[in-house]
């Protein structure tokens, strides 16, 4: 959850303090954005340690009925202030930081008031990840962060006392995940915790202090979990609320999320269209790998469906061992690298520290998406971004071949291209560059997954995989992984998809392995509009690219077009858009 502790701005223009608006809009707006910053950090402590910013490590908020009253008033200050501006009087970049604070206040006022899933999602509560960055980043001294833990570790009983009192016929899925990812949350507390302690200049006085609070923290936590257990047999259908969002919430939720040039229905449309063209070109490619797999002695199949679902099991029948799987992941990042630097394809700096590792038990993360990256937030870059990939321990050994088809020697090849490099951890140390802080804080998911989505295929255009068939092959079922699950998000939430419906869709119509489609099933139960972003994202950046092509001409340069992309943050595609092409000349535009 995020934080609760709210400052009274008192320093410049401020959002509430009512001083004159400056002369000049733009420098005026700066004093507020920066002001703005501040209170957001202040508002939000967990968010704040998660975006590099230590000034509130000490604060824990208890998530209870007065901490969404100052929420709600932290929402009242800025969007009085924010009608202090005509957003046509500030300089494009600024423009652009005032839609985002915008979307941010009318999001988080939805959210609280309308979706209100604080009521119903007990897994919006868990206090692990901000405790496990404060013991695992180096941003001061031990003994310092060690304070900072145990001041933070006060209000957590409090913190459990008020989502027990908030929740309301939750979701069953949401409680059974909560019950999971709790159940990990002691881990931050383990072994390694206690060696910390036990080396710090911490005094006796204090070491006990931390244990005592430790051990309250613990039972707090178990206390929790055990009340959701109890509760989850009660949570049949006609009690708990369903994950599905329904019509209404969800337009509303995709309209704040993803801010794109498409609605919702748009882009379902689209997304119908797109899955079309990628069947007819893994058609197409199957027919070319057929003879070096099958030869002449195996007929192909007349079913289109049929000869592709072949080509795929027989394609995915090359990929790692269980043991060996993070260190296939480790050994393709050099070689990307080494790729984008000899085609010259964006700019990169790679000293940043990229550690791959199973995905923690308290990541809320882990039993709803295969692989993930945590990266450091723009007030200390420097820190190491993690990319998380699922543990094969997870799975029974029938499982774990599902996993490793489904992530097969071509597919992981994909996979670290989209999460690592060029996609997430490439983009992300971009972003932490840009000078805007409301551009990074504020960060759109469809710009990010969108741009994972989109380097998948630039890398292959470019000869990543020296053209190899099998590449471009897992690259369609890829991209046909990032359509269906538009198709699939709105299926469910709006359309009322069943579950044997979904898994149809993606295990016969998306040739995903059946470990697949069950965890996708999952995610989509746990997850709502999110599933939309990638193809989302990906729509709009390719779009504009081949229109950059054909307005610039000769021009156009790919690792310009790129770096500028980059440049601006992680800001929704349609204002990066509008940024880029301001600058240009009005024929460039055009495309004349």
């Amino acid at each position: 959850m995020r934080g609760m502790t709210l400052i009274v701005a008192a320093l410049g223009l401020t959002a509430c303090a009512g001083a004159p608006v400056s002369s000049d809009p733009n420098a005026g707006f700066r004093v507020y954005e920066d002001q703005f910053v501040k209170e957001l950090m202040a508002q939000y402590p967990d968010y704040a340690v998660g975006s590099g910013d230590y000034s509130h490590a000490r604060d824990l908020a208890v998530p209870d009925n007065a901490w969404r009253g100052r929420e709600l008033a932290f929402c009242d200050r800025n969007e009085a202030a924010l009608k202090r501006y005509d957003p046509a009087a500030l300089e494009p970049l600024l423009r652009a930081d005032y839609k985002q604070i915008a979307n941010f206040l009318g999001s988080t006022r939805f959210q609280q008031l309308s979706l209100r899933q604080w009521s119903w999602d007990p897994s919006g509560y868990n206090v692990a990840t901000p405790f496990a960055l404060l013991l695992t980043t180096e941003y001061a001294p031990l003994d310092e962060r060690l304070r900072a833990v145990t001041a933070r570790l006060e209000n957590v009983p409090a913190y459990y006392a008020a989502a027990r009192a908030n929740l309301e016929h939750p979701s069953r899925e949401f409680t059974q995940l909560a019950i999971a990812q709790n159940q990990g949350a002691g881990e931050v507390f383990d072994d390694a915790f206690a060696r910390q302690v036990a080396s710090s200049g911490l005094s006796a006085g204090e070491k006990k202090l931390l244990d005592t609070r430790v051990q309250a923290a613990r039972s707090a936590i178990k206390g929790y979990v055990d009340s959701l257990t109890a509760l989850e047999s009660s949570l049949t259908p006609d009690y708990a609320r369903s994950f599905r969002l329904g019509r209404e919430l969800y337009v509303q939720k995709f309209a704040f999320d993803i801010q794109s040039s498409f609605t919702i229905e748009q882009l379902y449309q689209r997304a119908l269209a797109a899955r079309e063209r990628l069947q007819v070109d893994m058609d197409a490619r199957t027919r070319v790998l057929w003879p070096k797999y099958f030869g002449k002695k195996v007929a192909m199949p007349k079913d289109r469906t049929a000869r592709i679902a072949q080509m795929v099991a027989k394609v995915s029948e090359t990929h790692s061992k269980p043991e060996n799987l993070l260190a296939d992941v480790k050994e393709l990042l050099p070689r990307l690298q080494a790729f984008i630097k000899d085609h010259d394809l964006l700019e990169q700096d790679y000293s940043k520290p990229l550690v791959v590792r199973e995905t923690p038990a308290y990541n809320p993360i882990r039993g709803v998406a295969i692989a993930s990256i945590d990266a450091p937030g723009p007030f200390n870059p420097g820190a190491a971004t993690y990319y998380n990939v699922q543990p094969m321990s997870d799975f029974s050994q029938e499982k774990q071949e599902s996993f490793l088809r489904e992530y097969n020697s071509w597919m992981l090849q994909i996979l670290n291209i989209h999460e690592a490099v060029p996609g997430h951890y490439t983009q992300l140390l971009h972003a932490n560059k840009s000078p805007s802080m409301i551009k990074s804080l504020l960060s759109s998911g469809p710009m990010i997954e969108g741009w994972a989505v989109y380097v998948q295929r630039m890398m292959l255009e470019q000869g990543w995989g020296k053209d190899a068939p099998e590449l471009w092959l897992m690259l369609d079922k890829f991209d046909l992984r990032t359509v269906n699950n538009t198709i699939l998000d709105y299926s469910v939430h709006v359309l009322d998809m069943s579950e044997a419906d979904a898994l149809k869709l993606l295990i016969n119509e998306a040739y995903q392995t059946e470990t697949e489609a069950r965890g996708k099933w999952r995610r989509v139960q746990l997850s709502s509009v999110q599933l939309t972003s990638y193809f989302a994202g990906f729509e709009e950046i390719y779009e504009f690219r081949e229109q950059q092509k054909v307005a610039l001409g000769a021009a156009f340069n790919l690792r310009d077009f790129h770096n500028r992309f980059l440049s601006y943050g992680s800001v929704p595609v349609k204002t990066i858009k509008e940024l880029m092409t301001a600058a240009q000349p009005a024929t460039a535009v055009a495309g004349k």
